[in-house]
């Protein structure tokens, strides 16, 4: 950032008064510009039991397989924002069952809320943002074409926790060098 959006003067780095991290901030006005991460909101589409996977038309990862989800607008809810991502990429509406995972990721300051949720009719498509969609078996996966880890670790929770019929709310973390963990709350 090089000038302020509230009077168009130059801003400077530093920490201010009251705070801990370095901000961009304008000494012309005093405002204080945050970056803050991204949120990206989806869905885990189920219809029976299958998965919707959508192809993506679009960088990054052009080619490769995801879950429906994108970045949330302002004036929406994370579950309205899951529900157009899906309808947006997948030409699909579902029902919310519950928020799945939570992931901070950390390395490119996002935070992604998947949602489980329900197909009640068999109807999909593709769109502007995907090249194909379809309903995969676990044992259909693409698992060598998955866009991004993240998904790969949705998936294989969801088919892990599908075998005892629990679906817990978790909470992973993922940064440049590895998968973590943090904690599942049940």
């Amino acid at each position: 950032m090089k000038y302020c959006s509230q009077c168009g003067e130059s801003v400077e780095q530093r920490i201010p008064e009251g705070d801990n991290r370095e901000r961009h901030v304008c000494p012309a006005c005093g405002t204080i510009h945050y970056h803050n991460p991204r949120v990206i909101a989806g869905c885990l589409p189920v219809y029976g039991d299958r998965v919707l996977l959508c192809r993506r038309a679009i960088e990054p990862r052009l080619g490769y397989w995801t879950l429906p989800a994108g970045f949330m607008e302002n004036g929406e809810s994370t579950e309205d924002a899951a529900r157009r991502e899906t309808r947006e990429e997948a030409c699909t509406e579902v029902d919310i069952v519950s928020l799945y995972t939570l992931t901070s990721i950390i390395h490119v300051n996002q935070v992604q809320l998947i949602y489980l949720a329900q197909m009640p009719e068999k109807r999909f498509g593709p769109s502007e943002e995907s090249l194909e969609v379809r309903l995969f078996r676990e044992d259909e996966i693409p698992w060598d074409n998955l866009a991004f880890e993240t998904i790969r670790q949705v998936l294989t929770l969801y088919f892990q926790d599908r075998k005892h019929q629990q679906f817990p709310l978790r909470h992973m973390e993922i940064d440049r060098n590895a998968f973590h963990s943090a904690r599942v709350h049940l």
